[in-house]
């Protein structure tokens, strides 16, 4: 019998509906972004050096700022509002904030110093073969690296209001970025070609920060200008964040990895991989990141209470739909990349084969996305219990299988004349499943059960459904094969959102059956009136 409490389970189920409202317009503003800059820059060399630059931003803020700290901070700061020590709260988020400008500063310098030695020698080796082009990314990369201290700042923001309930402008922050981007490729890059969507990814995150102030400012916090060495919370901030800085570390070798690699593979394959994994991460944004994010305050806090039991039941409840919406959006990605993609991309310096080098990452990709999704709800869950350790020393584990796949893969699949960058996508799926499998079997035993049968059923009835709704994409696909992609994917995506939703409907899964029950009391009252 399920402990949750139900003002729990709606609270997270409507923070999860707003944040994933928020992210599908973020995941859609990116979706523009994405199509534009296909259409003005293709798979180019430019775009190959644009992709790379960009990752030593990203992982400067992943590092400091991004899971690491918001899995340290959120549930510290939360801990202390719930027991309404307000004061030390607020306190503690001063000295983080001073700590994060402080160290994403300090390296961004170091590396704009050294960025020539960073690209030849780590980043992009096979870029050396272009001298053109290294000296591109070098440039590309010292105009972005201050973007890395304001997303540092943004996250931080983005954690304190998590933790203060406040969900939908956090979640609305990532279109900010998006709509700084599309900025710089329509109204810069015409004038200063690439170089104009570096300067937009600037913008871009400078409002991702700004959007935040005014509602960071309404929950009447005070600033301090503070370290905080001799506080509690700072050093328990720094204990838990440790762990996960070198979680983070290893996700980022891998993506330096994957650049490395694909820097000496054919044209293209930079920005094929970058461009696969991106759309990947559309659905599971949209999916697992608004759930993850929606429950892991109320996670934290029944764990600070010490109710045990309503943690397991909202951790099954937060997996279940994640499972349910993740088992389809693979099964229809893998059937339906190729139009996808030339509906959305194929335009411009984008061609058909800037199609095919990104289809066919995507397919490899496309097939993780599951084990990405649930992933996500875990490593929060954990977080939430104030522990980073364990999925710290699994993620370290999983991706340091990431980056032997990705040397094996690789060559795997130049040896039998395919793509090799497919092989960097198919080790990202498999060692993200794997990783995925030991958390599921770790919480289990943390929480003593996470209502295993529950979740069983549950993955066994999406997996039933989803089966039949990749049967019939599959006779859509071989029919019209070959036609306009608007019919083919657009039809495709109607065709299998109907026929998933119908066959759960059939198979009575418990989620929609309590979705209906829901509609229909709201429904209802209108009749009555009537």
């Amino acid at each position: 019998m399920s402990t949750e409490t139900p003002s729990a389970g709606r609270q997270i189920a409507r923070a999860a509906g707003l944040v994933m409202a928020a992210f599908a317009f973020s995941q859609l503003a990116g979706l523009i972004r994405q199509i534009l800059v296909a259409d003005a820059f293709g798979t180019s060399l430019d775009m190959d050096a644009f992709n790379a630059a960009n990752r030593v931003a990203e992982t400067l803020f992943n590092l400091v700022a991004g899971g690491a700290l918001g899995s340290a901070f959120i549930p510290t700061f939360t801990e202390l509002l719930t027991k309404e020590k307000k004061r030390e709260a607020w306190q503690l988020a001063s000295a983080v904030s001073n700590w994060v400008l402080i160290v994403l500063i300090a390296l961004s310098l170091l590396i704009a110093i050294f960025a020539p030695q960073v690209v030849r020698y780590i980043l992009a080796p096979g870029f050396a073969d272009n001298p053109a082009q290294e000296a591109l990314t070098i440039h590309l990369m010292r105009v972005m690296l201050p973007s890395a201290a304001l997303f540092g700042l943004s996250g931080l923001v983005m954690g304190i209001l998590n933790s203060h309930q406040v969900f939908f402008i956090p979640a609305l922050t990532p279109s900010m970025y998006q709509i700084g981007m599309i900025f710089g490729v329509l109204v810069l890059s015409p004038r200063m070609g690439i170089d104009g969507l570096a300067w937009g990814a600037v913008i871009g995150a400078a409002a991702h920060l700004i959007l935040q102030i005014p509602t960071l400012l309404k929950q009447g916090g005070a600033y301090s200008p503070t370290l905080g060495l001799k506080m509690a919370p700072v050093r328990e901030v720094m204990r838990l964040m440790g762990p996960r800085l070198l979680g983070v570390a290893v996700v980022q070798l891998n993506f330096w990895v994957n650049i490395r690699l694909a820097s000496e593979m054919q044209e293209g394959s930079v920005t094929g991989v970058t461009f696969a994994f991106i759309l990947m991460l559309m659905p599971q944004a949209a999916i697992a990141q608004s759930i993850a994010t929606a429950a892991m305050p109320t996670l934290a806090a029944q764990y600070a209470r010490g109710k045990l039991d309503e943690v397991r039941s909202s951790l099954a409840a937060s997996t279940r739909g994640v499972l349910l919406l993740s088992i389809p959006a693979s099964i229809g990605l893998i059937l339906l990349r190729e139009p996808i993609i030339i509906l959305l991309y194929q335009r411009g310096e984008f061609t058909e084969q800037s199609t095919a080098l990104v289809a066919w990452a995507l397919l490899w990709y496309a097939a993780g996305l599951v084990g990405h999704s649930v992933m996500e709800v875990l490593a929060r869950a954990f977080y939430a219990l104030h522990d980073t350790k364990t999925p710290v020393i699994v993620g370290v584990i999983a991706m340091s299988l990431n980056v032997v796949f990705s040397f094996t893969f690789a060559a795997l699949f130049r040896q039998i004349g395919w793509m090799p960058h497919g092989g960097l996508a198919l080790a990202n799926s498999l060692a993200t499943a794997l990783e995925t499998i030991a958390l599921l079997v770790l919480m289990r035993q943390r929480l003593n059960g996470i209502e295993g049968r529950k979740l069983l059923q549950g993955a066994l009835k999406g997996t039933a459904a989803a089966s039949i709704m990749g049967l019939a994409l599959w006779g859509w696909v071989g029919y019209f094969g070959g036609r306009s992609a608007w019919l083919v994917g657009g039809g495709g995506i109607l065709l299998g959102g109907i026929v998933y939703g119908v066959m759960v409907i059939l198979l009575r899964v418990n989620e929609v059956k309590d979705g209906l029950v829901f509609i229909q009391k709201k429904l209802k009252p209108l009749a009555i009136k009537k």
